[in-house]
């Protein structure tokens, strides 16, 4: 396993500490997880998130992604998403702080305000509801510790409230009416149903101790794994965003990459295994990019290969032990964007 080597020697100790922790085992009060454990804080990673915080818990867009935009939800999110990634929880002053300033602006049916909303003059214009609304900001929430915190359930609650029959949910309501779904974000076999919306609402179910392991959530998986899609270019793309190397913009394509990855990471906290043979196929695939020295590299950040290695070696330990799945789709080719029937 050149793997281990090679990732204990990463100068991120959020990274070593992970490795230590859920790659090979060791206790919380084992000596260097303690260690590491204890100065997390002055990796640059999550150094840099501390500076730039301002007093109402909140990050800025610009200060991060170093683009203005007034919706500073969707970025306070992205930076509790790193900090839950790493391991930090409730019990840090910074992410308490940052949980505060999300609930503060939740609405009192759970959900959060559609961004910019407040600033149409006409209500029918554009979209009244899109799931992405409410799960982008959750789901820095429930990576963080905050799944079964009240406020977090009536979110959910929320969010079921939108879900398709079918099991999917859709990009959105406008004036009454389901939103199209463009190629990219279709899913195989839901009429209305977006990939990238169901993505962010199974990403938030996936860390609930309850619904990660509830029908709803097993149903959006299997529906997610009808994209049978193996790009190796968005091959840890979602981890790279984690980690800040990514930029987290874009609304209804918040999740429109297609990362297996990020799949994997979803199918072991569901519950999903490998007997089923559209997750075995991915593994395969999997496998067959793994380097000379046991890591995944990607592409566009190689700064991201290691994080991306320890991902894919958690998922794939995790999933291997999974033995309670039961598919109810079936599998059929997938087309992005499917040729036309001519008339004649």
């Amino acid at each position: 396993m050149t793997w281990i080597p090679l990732l204990l020697t990463d100068p991120s100790p959020c990274l070593r500490y992970l490795v230590l922790k859920e790659l090979l085992h060791l206790p919380k009060d084992d000596p260097e997880v303690k260690e590491l454990s204890e100065i997390r804080e002055a990796d640059p990673l999550v150094r840099d998130l501390i500076r730039l915080q301002k007093p109402n818990g909140a990050w800025d867009s610009f200060s991060i992604n170093h683009i203005a935009n007034r919706n500073n939800l969707q970025i306070t999110s992205m930076a509790l998403q790193r900090l839950g990634y790493f391991g930090f929880d409730s019990s840090n002053p910074i992410v308490h702080k940052a949980a505060e300033f999300l609930f503060s602006k939740q609405q009192k049916d759970g959900s959060w305000p559609m961004p910019g909303k407040e600033q149409r003059v006409d209500e029918e214009i554009g979209y009244q509801m899109m799931p992405v609304q409410t799960a982008i900001p959750l789901l820095g929430l429930v990576m963080c510790g905050y799944s079964t915190d009240e406020r977090s359930e009536k979110a959910i609650e929320w969010l079921m409230k939108q879900r398709l029959e079918d099991g999917a949910w859709p990009v959105g309501l406008s004036a009454g009416n389901y939103g199209g779904i463009a190629g990219y974000r279709r899913l195989a076999h839901s009429r209305w149903g977006c990939r990238s919306n169901t993505t962010a609402v199974l990403s938030c179910l996936a860390y609930h101790p309850k619904y990660s392991k509830s029908d709803e959530a097993k149903r959006a998986l299997d529906l997610l794994l009808g994209t049978d899609l193996k790009l190796r270019n968005s091959l840890g793309f979602m981890i790279a965003r984690f980690i800040g190397l990514e930029k987290s913009i874009g609304q209804i394509t918040f999740m429109g990459k297609f990362d297996i990855a990020h799949v994997l990471n979803l199918c072991w906290r569901v519950g999903a295994n490998q007997d089923d043979n559209r997750i075995s196929d991915f593994i395969t695939f999997i496998k067959s990019e793994q380097g000379e020295y046991g890591l995944w590299d990607y592409i566009a950040h190689p700064n991201a290969t290691r994080w991306l290695t320890f991902d894919l070696l958690r998922s794939l330990s995790h999933i291997e032990k999974n033995n309670d799945w039961i598919s109810t789709e079936p599998r059929t080719p997938f087309q992005a964007y499917p040729k036309k029937k001519k008339r004649f």
